[in-house]
Order: structure tokens, then C-alpha cells, then sequence
């Protein structure tokens, strides 16, 4: 079948417009996840920095009210009204904790209302890991989830689980059977 010189042409249009609005679509969504990045690293800073501040308003005004937090230790899984409670005496006294990121990945869901981040972490306790997740509702991005961790050097990996051991054991039989209660 024999196309005219304007039937290709006209193709020839249409492709390089299609090309052209695709090649534009991806540079304003990645525009928009480079926005979204830079949002959800302003709120950590200053999540951070009002724990730093002592500032409980602040801190936990930046968490869901169904946020979790999961601390350095096996038992610490809290919900945010624990996590008050828990940490409010420190706020009191005007001193809470003061965690600063060295470094931070931020990942962008493809409709930008949800992220899941990971960061490395300056502590009173050395190098830390956080990692968490944020919605975003309305205008508002909120924590719903943050995992504080200690990472261990590999080297030094069976010294931590020897003194572990003791305290492991402890925790997982009071566990199980906590656990098994509730299952039943």
C-alpha cells in the first residue's frame, strides 16, 4: 500500500509529538518526586530537631495518630500515645534526644502521597539507622511508621549476640508466652 508524502509526514509529526509529550510527562514527574523528597527531608530534619529542642508539640505533632514506633530494643514497639507517655518525662526535662542524618534515601510511590525512607543517623548512642514511612493526606505529610536500629559492624556481630544471649532468652520466653495468650 503506497502512503503519500503527507500521510508520512503526518505520521512522522505524530510520533515526534508523542515522543516529545513523553519525554516531558517524565521530566514533571520526576519534578514532582524531586519536590516530594525534598518536603519529607525538611519534615525529618525538623522531626528531628524537636526532639533535639525538647520540643513534644512539635515531635510528636509530625506523627500520625496511628503512627508506631520501633525502637533499638525487642520490646519497643509503640504506638504513638505509648510513645508518649514513654517519652514525655525526657521532654520535660528539657533534654529529649538528639539524632542528626548523615544520610538519607527517600522513595517516591508513583502518585507522590506515600514515601518510605531510610537514613543513617549521628546519635548519643554512635551511628544508628532510621527508617520509617509517611503519608501524605491533603497537604499534610504524617509519620506512620519509624524504626530506630543499631547496626553492628559484621566483625563484631558474635561478641553483641553473646552478650545478647541472657536477655534474648528472657525476652523471647516472656514472649511466647504473651504470645500464645493472645493467639488462643
Amino acid at each position: 500500500m503506497a502512503y503519500g508524502y503527507e500521510t508520512i509526514r503526518m505520521k512522522r509529526a505524530i510520533i515526534v509529538l508523542l515522543s516529545m509529550y513523553c519525554c516531558i510527562s517524565c521530566d514533571v514527574v520526576q519534578q514532582d518526586k524531586d519536590r516530594v523528597k525534598k518536603e519529607v527531608h525538611t519534615l525529618l530534619v525538623n522531626w528531628h530537631q524537636a526532639a533535639t529542642d525538647a520540643n513534644f508539640e512539635n515531635y510528636f505533632g509530625a506523627m500520625d495518630s496511628l503512627s508506631v514506633f520501633i525502637g533499638t530494643a525487642a520490646e519497643e514497639v509503640w504506638t504513638k500515645a505509648q510513645f508518649q507517655v514513654f517519652s514525655k518525662p525526657y521532654f520535660d526535662k528539657g533534654k529529649a534526644w538528639s539524632f542528626h542524618a548523615l544520610d538519607r534515601n527517600v522513595y517516591v510511590n508513583d502518585t507522590g502521597n506515600f514515601v518510605w525512607f531510610d537514613e543513617l543517623l549521628d546519635t548519643w548512642m554512635g551511628t544508628c539507622r532510621g527508617s520509617g514511612v509517611l503519608e501524605k493526606t491533603g497537604d499534610v505529610w504524617k509519620i506512620k511508621q519509624y524504626v530506630l536500629s543499631v547496626p553492628i559492624p559484621n566483625e563484631d556481630i558474635q561478641a553483641v549476640i553473646a552478650i545478647k544471649n541472657k536477655k534474648d532468652a528472657l525476652f523471647l520466653e516472656k514472649y511466647q508466652q504473651s504470645f500464645f495468650k493472645v493467639r488462643k
